[in-house]
């Protein structure tokens, strides 16, 4: 017989046990399309996640005071914590492969012009800003170089801050007290949107000292250090350690988060993710090899007679074992193909209906998806069909 032949028998047998194959087929369309949903949507939250991330590149890295690590017994004395202050940001620009740092000292204050008041955030920053957090000004100049410990009236505001407070007035000159304190606008940033629901566009940025004096600080939250290139940040970061821990009387009482660092450690907690719920949705596609297991099975039970007058007509094991094997492979491949419709179709209305959730669905998960399903199939096809195989020819033509 020719594999014509065999797809002919093998689907001819399916349509006359419609209703059990279609059955089937709904188990392996299951198991597929919730794999293909779930994997789309954690494939997408990665991307999503780490392209939040990266749009502020990727050879940044943090240094926050405090040390994020528990030690000794509790009750016993612990380190003393040092603030980390402008002179250990002067230091830090110093550090052979330091590209340049932003002391960052951040609080939210009430902004007002001409009559409106808006309650967001200010960042406290040097001239830094744009080369460090990979920001673009549209319109005017950032902030300058200057004295970090003298500061200035200067200000520096987001798009949303602008239309908010200026309306479609040119803000670039114009004035804004911002905790009541008068500051001159002489920038308006780009757009540059939400990070992990923070609207970035509805923020002020002054210089560092002008931002401790509002808020009443002496020490920084954070700086934030752009080493010159990616082969360097081991090196660097080992440096800045050694030079901060030398600074606060050998103690190392920060924590420096590379961005790199934490880049891979999203990526493998969601990747992690990403399979245990696959791995749900795989559950179905067990359910449905189990039904097709079942069906076999019960199809070489009820064609014993049709099995030995193949057989006495000349039919080898081998073609009754490649006939019983498309039958199932054809099972299986038409519940893949629907399931992977039925996946994609619900993963593209996830994105019209909710387009704030990310999804992605990869064309090797497309291809995977079907590779298991047809394997699903042969794999449960083939126990059923070594047993018609093997049947006597002689009982099996004998048989009711």
């Amino acid at each position: 017989m020719s594999g014509r032949d065999f797809l002919g028998l093998a689907w001819q047998s399916i349509w006359f046990h419609r209703q059990r194959s279609l059955l089937t087929v709904l188990g392996i369309l299951i198991g597929i399309a919730s794999v293909i949903l779930l994997t789309s949507i954690g494939e997408g939250t990665r991307h999503y996640v780490l392209s939040e991330f990266t749009q502020f590149g990727t050879t940044l890295a943090a240094v926050n005071p405090g040390r994020i690590q528990t030690t000794g017994l509790p009750g016993a004395l612990g380190i003393t914590i040092h603030p980390l202050t402008l002179g250990d940001a002067e230091v830090l620009r110093r550090i052979p492969g330091v590209a340049n740092v932003v002391p960052v000292v951040v609080g939210t204050a009430p902004i007002e012009h001409a009559g409106r008041t808006r309650n967001t955030f200010v960042y406290g920053v040097s001239a830094a800003v744009p080369e460090v957090w990979r920001m673009r000004v549209r319109g005017g100049r950032f902030l300058p170089e200057m004295d970090l410990r003298r500061g200035a009236p200067l200000a520096v505001i987001g798009p949303k801050v602008r239309r908010e407070l200026f309306g479609e007035e040119n803000c670039l000159g114009g004035h804004l007290r911002i905790a009541g304190q008068r500051f001159q606008v002489i920038g308006l940033m780009e757009p540059k949107g939400q990070f992990l629901g923070f609207d970035i566009d509805d923020s002020v940025y002054i210089p560092v000292m002008e931002a401790a004096r509002m808020f009443n600080r002496d020490d920084l939250h954070e700086i934030d250090v752009l080493i010159a290139n990616a082969s360097l940040i081991d090196p660097v970061v080992k440096r800045i350690r050694s030079v901060l821990t030398e600074r606060h009387g050998g103690e190392e009482d920060f924590t420096i988060t590379t961005q790199t660092g934490m880049l891979d450690s999203l990526d493998r907690i969601i990747r992690i993710v990403s399979l245990a719920v696959a791995g749900i949705g795989a559950i179905s596609l067990l359910v449905g090899a189990i039904g097709i297991l079942t069906m076999m099975w019960i199809s070489v039970n009820e064609r014993t007679s049709e099995i030995g007058l193949a057989r006495a007509l000349g039919a080898t094991p081998r073609q009754i074992l490649l006939l019983f094997l498309a039958e199932a492979a054809m099972l299986s491949g038409l519940g893949g193909m629907l399931g992977l419709a039925t996946g994609m179709g619900l993963a593209q209305a996830l994105r019209l209906y909710a387009p704030g959730l990310p999804v992605q669905t990869p064309l090797q998960f497309v291809l995977l998806a079907l590779a298991v399903s047809l394997g699903v199939g042969l794999l449960s096809g083939l126990l059923p069909a070594r047993r018609a195989a093997r049947l006597d020819p002689v009982l099996a033509l004998a048989a009711e």
